[in-house]
């Protein structure tokens, strides 16, 4: 088995892809059929989407948790830091590997690990 999609929805999509570029994602701006238009990027064999959020939806869901090995991990952080993107912790050793975790626009903590 292996993960295919992951949709991410949000009040700002443009703001949200942006960010995501900086880890080092390239974005289509699409749709499909009655779909909304929305982004969307390949992870190796998976595909990040970033739709609006779901008719009925008021906020986005701050609890999902993702993760992601950097191929420029240093470079990614710098930039980060330039950009004041908020960091819950700093790059450390952990069992899982170099990592840090930021957050998203939307409160979303993100791993980062060094490949």
């Amino acid at each position: 088995m292996e993960i295919r999609l992951i949709v991410i929805r949000t009040v700002e999509i443009e703001r949200l892809a942006n960010f995501y570029t900086l880890l080092g994602l390239t974005f289509e701006y699409h749709k499909h059929g009655k779909s909304p238009y929305h982004y969307s990027a390949p992870v190796g064999n998976t595909i990040l989407e970033i739709y609006p959020l779901a008719k009925g939806q008021t906020e986005a869901d701050k609890e999902l948790r993702l993760g992601f090995a950097l191929d420029d991990f240093d470079n990614t952080m710098t930039t980060l830091k330039e950009r004041s993107v908020e960091f819950v912790s700093e790059p450390i050793q952990t069992d899982y590997g170099f990592m840090a975790i930021i957050k998203d626009p939307d409160g979303r903590r993100i791993e980062l690990y060094k490949k």
